[in-house]
């Protein structure tokens, strides 16, 4: 893997942090300090409606209290249109997008099944969406946390959607072009997120882009055994004791608390140990 290293935290201010994304923030971080490689903020406001007023500067405050410093300003997918539209353009001229009439309430459930794909096509009904046309066959990564993984996206997930019916860039898109853009080359995330990254490395290639190694942490769950989201009305991260909310994001990670009294001593020593099991 080429050096430097560059990573980067991503979160959605459609609220506040919480304890599952404090555990991949956490993650994220020390990976990079472990590899002496700068750590991006990238603010992922590109599903405008669900952005909430006020929660970029309540994720920014609460990052800065917890001792999770960024390197550079933080970017905004707001800001960066002409980019996705860019890639959008080449992907559509190279053949590999096509327009969709389906509505989501008349498709089965399971993997897009081709309704409008070529030569088929939309017949007179009007295009809503824009499908990426995967490749056929197997995706094959290794993930540095789990390990070797496959998925045959043709069959497990069908062509999917880049640009929605409501005119907004999808996550995909997005995401593979923010990363190609800022030459992230390392993403710690979620292992929700682990069903994306074959979907993100045939985007990758057909935009000549090269796919970051992955790292896919453990989820923390709810009493009732669910994800914790901002969907799920998670409650908001207290950090008025940043030292315990760190000291359970690490644990949540798989390790022993550390012998740490400040914030001071607890980075060096997390660095350290992350080092150790991940370098």
């Amino acid at each position: 893997m080429p050096f430097p290293y560059v990573g980067r935290f991503a979160p959605s201010p459609s609220g506040p942090l919480h304890a599952g994304s404090l555990v991949a923030a956490l993650a994220s971080h020390l990976d990079a300090r472990a590899h002496q490689g700068r750590w991006l903020l990238r603010i992922e406001d590109i599903d405008e409606p669900r952005t909430v007023p006020g929660a970029e500067r309540v994720i920014l405050g609460q990052l800065e209290t917890l001792g999770l410093h960024w390197d550079g300003d933080p970017v905004r997918q707001t800001q960066r249109h002409p980019l996705y539209e860019a890639a959008f353009t080449r992907l559509r001229a190279a053949g590999r997008l096509y327009g969709c009439a389906c509505v989501r309430r008349e498709l089965p459930p399971g993997p897009y099944p081709g309704t409008c794909r070529p030569p088929r096509g939309t017949g007179n009904r009007p295009i809503r969406s824009w499908r990426f046309l995967v490749e056929p066959g197997v995706e094959a990564f290794t993930d540095r946390w789990l390990g070797p993984q496959t998925q045959d996206v043709a069959a497990e997930v069908g062509d999917f959607i880049v640009r929605r019916a409501d005119g907004l860039w999808a996550y995909q898109l997005v995401v593979v072009v923010d990363d190609g853009d800022q030459g992230v080359t390392d993403v710690v995330r979620g292992a929700d997120l682990l069903d994306s990254t074959a979907r993100q490395r045939q985007l990758a290639r057909a935009l000549d882009l090269p796919a970051p190694r992955v790292l896919h942490v453990p989820l923390v769950l709810d009493a009732a055994g669910q994800k914790l989201s901002k969907q799920n009305h998670a409650s908001a991260l207290d950090v008025s004791r940043p030292l315990d909310c760190l000291q359970a994001a690490w644990q949540a990670l798989g390790f022993a608390a550390l012998p740490a009294t400040t914030l001071q001593d607890f980075w060096p020593e997390a660095t350290a140990r992350w080092a150790q099991r991940f370098s």
